[in-house]
């Protein structure tokens, strides 16, 4: 049996290729043990290897291509001179993204949380569609069916998944989730008393027909949209109405502000426990223990950049 080498010592060549993948905690879906499933499930899963980056890359590519095949396949004028085109491109899309979602589910220990998660869920949803149009007759009362090939825009979600700014901005928003519903909760008492002010000052002769509608003109005023469909008509509702104008900008930007400051302690936050723990990861060799501040990988030599 070869023996792991001390802490303090440095991994030989002949270690680093015996195992070219540094032992990481587990994910959600369990990890598999060694062999040709733990090899897949580094691809597909995770980003710090070589292989695991140039998967992601193309995957991304292949997402952002088979999005534009959609948008492009809804112009009347395109499909019709380039519907062959565009179905055997969807079908193709529907093949590579269908290995895909099956070696995800092959590749990990507990393949029903992978499937029935956000991200199992959205990849069954990119597929299907296109899967069940083979079922659906192509009589014209069943034409509506076809709003279904609008699901294959789910693949837009996926990219979620290998963009790491998506995942921090989800643990703002999640950490500021009691700040913003103050925030809307002032905002909603604001569009109640405001409405109901225009309510009573133009009443129902100049649109405010009634309390709920005054409330979704002062709505519709405060986000700066403006529609129009309803205007006072009283120079004492215009005065009301450009205050809320006015209400709204600062109304806008106190959500950005709130996130903005929890993205930003988030991120020093991450740093410190980074620099205590020493958790960097070489994106060379995948050598973790490495400190915030390291220039250079301390088992391979790599410059980290």
């Amino acid at each position: 049996m070869q023996k792991r080498p001390s802490q303090g010592s440095l991994p030989s060549a002949s270690t680093a290729e015996a195992h070219p993948y540094t032992p990481r905690a587990p994910s959600s879906y369990g990890e598999p043990p060694p062999g040709l499933r733990r090899h897949i499930y580094r691809i597909v899963f995770e980003a710090d290897t070589p292989a695991g980056r140039r998967f992601d890359i193309l995957l991304v590519i292949l997402i952002v291509m088979s999005i534009i095949v959609v948008i492009i396949d809804s112009v009347p004028s395109i499909r019709g001179q380039y519907e062959a085109t565009t179905h055997v491109l969807e079908w193709a899309f529907t093949v590579l993204f269908t290995l895909e979602y099956l070696a995800r589910l092959i590749c990990v220990a507990r393949p029903a949380r992978y499937a029935t998660g956000f991200f199992g869920v959205i990849d069954l949803l990119s597929v299907l569609p296109t899967y069940l149009s083979l079922f659906v007759p192509g009589a014209a009362g069943f034409l509506n069916i076809r709003i279904l090939r609008l699901l294959r825009v789910f693949r837009i979600f996926k990219l979620a998944l290998y963009i790491e700014e998506y995942t921090r901005l989800g643990e703002a928003l999640k950490a500021s989730g009691r700040k913003i519903l103050v925030f809307l909760s002032v905002v909603l008492m604001a569009v109640l008393i405001l409405g109901t002010a225009m309510y009573v000052v133009e009443g129902p002769e100049h649109g405010y027909t009634s309390i709920p509608m005054a409330m979704y003109w002062a709505v519709v005023t405060m986000t700066t949209v403006g529609y129009g469909d309803i205007t006072p008509g009283t120079n004492l509702g215009k005065m009301l109405a450009s205050f809320m104008m006015l209400l709204g900008w600062g109304i806008l930007a106190v959500p950005t502000g709130i996130v903005t400051a929890e993205m930003t302690s988030q991120h020093f936050a991450r740093r410190l426990r980074a620099a205590e723990a020493g958790d960097r990861t070489c994106p060379a060799c995948t050598s973790t223990g490495h400190h915030a501040d390291a220039k250079f990988c301390k088992d391979c030599g790599v410059e980290f950049k």
